[in-house]
């Protein structure tokens, strides 16, 4: 049994014991992330890896879980591993500053396929992911990663335990007991894929998803776990410190904080695509003509999206450089914006090798977001400072830009019908409606 005094034992406490979508906001808040995170990896599904992933699934692990507009039934454990996998494919899933990574991905992938064939109803489902994300977003804000490493096979799978124990029925002790044992075998990820453009990296959602779900399962049936896990693990794998840093306070809504992100791309480079598409009115007839540009950034963005010349997808969605070249020529930031042909447009590589990467020393000392970019073009200087995007505190979404954003990503795998029905059953459906009967 955990320790009566240990802060997150009273946050689970808290949250098992009251109704965690009871704030209106909050749980307007949880459908807009499942439509978001639905909508990615619906996306997601229609690369050709991921799709050959899907079949081989349908055929080695069968089940009654589908997909929307999906042919191919498998189990639950399979759908799992896809949708997790699949959600982060065009890096457009939704994310949480202070954990430096994302916590719904991990909590509905985990629930959503256990939510679907157990009958669930939308509400236990919008629950589990709100337990998911204060929990897992607490742990992943203090378990900070080491250099070299990358976030999401790491404490994402705390999200997903806490979120599949809520969906489970499992009482606030077992879920306590699930964190621990899967913070026993957190794995140990490394940033490398990233750089070298390996698209493996898209694998780590989905590990730290089956890893949370396994644990709570693993509780449910009588399995125990050392108690003081999530310490060892922050001292021996992240090389903290003997005990963890406070957690964020219970009173404050961390699913609120999270942002809902409007292109496909790190969260870092979403400053500076806007910089450059705040510019491209008085830049699109002329782009030959541009020059040289500069773009100013806090460090860490410099440090987890420095670069340069992507030879693949995930390499320029983690590239500062790339994002402005495609926003200025496209005019956008979508997944299209990552498909072979784009990253092989002379216009857009010329345009990239011009972009110079200079940190930002007043941000990076305040640990502030924003972005300034300087360009040349013909002669004459446009800038553009950037302080907030979409889905920031200090610029909120709107529920029109989320319904808007699934329904970009998601009609060219639905049609345009069944994505606006299904859009309209997660904002406006019955709490009390079953998952099963999302879509068809």
């Amino acid at each position: 049994m955990p320790a009566p005094e240990s802060p997150l034992a009273s946050l689970i406490d808290q949250l098992f014991a009251n109704d965690p979508i009871a704030d209106p906001a909050v749980a307007r808040k949880a459908r807009w992330i499942l439509l978001d995170t639905l909508g990615c990896i619906v996306s997601g599904m229609q690369a050709a890896e991921v799709s050959q992933l899907e079949k081989r699934f349908a055929a080695i692990d069968a089940g009654v879980f589908r997909f929307p507009r999906s042919a191919s039934r498998m189990a639950p454990s399979a759908a799992v591993w896809l949708a997790g996998l699949a959600a982060c494919w065009d890096e457009a899933c939704e994310g949480l500053a202070r954990a430096h990574g994302r916590a719904g991905v991990p909590a509905i992938a985990a629930t959503l396929p256990i939510a679907w064939v157990a009958g669930k109803s939308l509400g236990a489902l919008l629950a589990a992911l709100a337990v998911g994300y204060e929990i897992g977003g607490r742990l992943g804000e203090v378990m900070r990663v080491r250099p070299g490493m990358h976030v999401d096979a790491t404490w994402p799978s705390f999200a997903a335990a806490a979120a599949s124990s809520h969906l489970l029925g499992l009482n606030a002790v077992q879920a306590h007991e699930a964190i621990q044992l899967a913070a026993s075998q957190m794995p140990f990820s490394l940033y490398a894929p990233v750089r070298e453009g390996a698209n493996g990296r898209n694998t780590y959602l989905a590990h730290a998803a089956a890893l949370g779900l396994t644990s709570a399962l693993a509780v449910e049936a009588g399995f125990a776990a050392p108690r003081k896990a999530l310490e060892e693990t922050y001292r021996l794998a992240l090389e903290g410190k003997r005990t963890l840093p406070e957690l964020a306070p219970p009173e404050i809504s961390l699913l609120l904080e999270g942002y809902i992100k409007p292109y496909a791309a790190a969260r870092h480079v979403h400053y500076g695509a806007e910089a450059a598409l705040r510019l491209r009115p008085r830049l699109a007839e002329r782009l030959p003509a541009v020059t040289a540009m500069r773009l100013e950034i806090y460090e860490e963005a410099i440090k987890y999206c420095g670069n340069r010349a992507p030879r693949s997808a995930i390499q320029a969605q983690f590239s500062l450089s790339y994002g402005i070249a495609a926003a200025l020529a496209l005019g956008d930031l979508s997944p299209e914006a990552y498909r072979t042909e784009r990253l092989r447009d002379p216009e857009i590589r010329r345009l990239e090798q011009l972009v110079q990467l200079g940190a930002d020393a007043e941000r990076s000392r305040g640990n502030l977001r924003g972005a300034r970019l300087t360009v040349e073009c013909a002669g004459e200087t446009l800038t553009a400072n950037v302080d907030a995007v979409a889905g920031d505190p200090a610029c909120p979404v709107t529920e029109a830009q989320v319904r808007d954003k699934f329904l970009r990503y998601a009609t060219p795998a639905l049609e345009e019908q069944a994505a606006a029905a299904l859009a309209d059953k997660i904002l406006k459906g019955s709490l009390k409606a079953k998952v099963h009967t999302l879509w068809a």
